[in-house]
């Protein structure tokens, strides 16, 4: 979809196009066999499709029909660095500064990411039709305005910058945690963030919060493998088998951090990539240095002061101060739309004995759950607690 952005100069065409090119292939595959480059294929057979679009619509601006006509006789080139190319046009021009923040995201995440309406509104924490209207409202505006396709230059990057790691960092976790599904993983998003993370770190290497970006993904997806048990259910960082971790991934992790470190500009990308770089050094959760790991919290909550960013540093409270005190941080917070608030306020309570309010908390938790790895996970939990039917 990217590289017919790029040709046609039009979101709506590319989209469209694909989808039919999609259609063509589950009715015609089963029949002939996968093509040798499937990849190739759908990109000439989508090319295809919009030229025959533009040719029957000639209301169509010019410059599409235009497009088409050079673009016809041309097989598109298994490029990679060209595809890495094309797609990193898409991200920038879906983070450009005329649009909204929150727009941008939602924008890329659809684009790029892959995702349905109801899974960036469930990463965003917000409404599904507010989700739709600014997606709309986003290619809209792109096309009205003339934004341009292509990766800014130097001295309009520090204005597009943190949008584009927003909206990486949001692609991985939504592969990371699946906002729905039987599995709880996304193996292809969280593959694509580290790819994307990688080609920003590439573009721009001497920018610190990219380097933190990347960093803070490998050192994140070094621990997959130990997510899941081997029915696919889901396993707590404190039960993780930690010799299953990704050693290369964290050692290169590590490096990186140690480089960010000594740069001394430390950004919420950065910090985050320290937090799990402690994390990373332990052998297990009773030998984490956890007031370390509060002292990065601090300095990340100082810089990013949200609700999200409160409730894990409420977490690291309760290893430090107890259950108690993490409870009281927590208990502040206006997060009741967000599973995970309500999953560890129910483990806090499960340790200070509260059994009931921590049975009503894992009810809500698990009304608020899409994720089948998740809600099997909370249900489990619940069903342990004493007095439970």
């Amino acid at each position: 979809m990217a590289t017919l952005v790029r040709i046609f100069g039009d979101i709506d065409i590319a989209e469209e196009a694909v989808q039919e090119a999609f259609v063509i292939a589950t009715k015609r595959w089963p029949a002939t066999g996968m093509p040798p480059n499937p990849g190739a294929w759908i990109t000439t057979t989508a090319r295809n499709r919009a030229i025959d679009r533009l040719r029957r619509e000639s209301t169509r601006h010019g410059r599409h029909v235009e497009a088409a006509l050079m673009y016809e006789d041309d097989e598109p080139v298994e490029d990679r660095s060209a595809l890495s190319d094309d797609r990193l046009r898409l991200i920038f021009t879906c983070c450009h500064p005329a649009l909204a923040p929150n727009v941008q995201i939602a924008l890329t995440l659809r684009l790029l990411g892959g995702l349905q309406t109801p899974e960036i509104a469930r990463a965003l924490l917000v409404a599904e039709a507010t989700v739709a209207q600014r997606i709309v409202r986003a290619k809209k505006k792109i096309s009205a305005t003339n934004i341009p396709y292509r990766v800014p230059t130097t001295a309009e990057l520090p204005d597009r910058l943190c949008a584009v790691l927003g909206v990486v960092y949001l692609i991985f976790n939504e592969g990371y945690t699946a906002t729905s599904g039987a599995e709880l993983v996304r193996s292809d998003l969280c593959n694509e963030g580290v790819r994307l993370a990688r080609l920003l770190a590439e573009l721009m290497p001497d920018e610190p919060e990219v380097l933190g970006l990347l960093a803070l993904l490998l050192l994140t997806e070094s621990r997959r493998a130990a997510r899941t048990a081997a029915d696919g259910s889901l396993v707590l960082l404190a039960d993780q088998d930690r010799s299953r971790w990704d050693r290369a991934s964290i050692a290169e992790s590590q490096a990186i951090v140690r480089a960010c470190l000594r740069g001394n500009q430390p950004g919420p990308y950065q910090i985050q990539a320290a937090i799990s770089a402690v994390h990373s050094d332990s052998t297990s959760t009773a030998e984490t240095d956890w007031y370390q790991i509060l002292r990065l919290y601090d300095q990340l909550f100082a810089q990013s002061p949200t609700a999200v960013v409160a409730l894990n540093r409420a977490v690291v409270v309760g290893e430090v101060d107890g259950a108690d005190a993490a409870l009281a941080a927590l208990d502040v917070l206006s997060l009741d739309r967000y599973h995970l608030f309500h999953a560890i306020r129910a483990d806090l309570l499960l340790r200070l004995g509260r059994f009931t309010e921590a049975g009503v908390a894992y009810v809500r938790a698990s009304e608020l759950t899409t994720n089948g790895a998740e809600l099997a996970f909370l249900e489990s939990r619940r069903a342990s607690l004493p007095g439970s039917p």
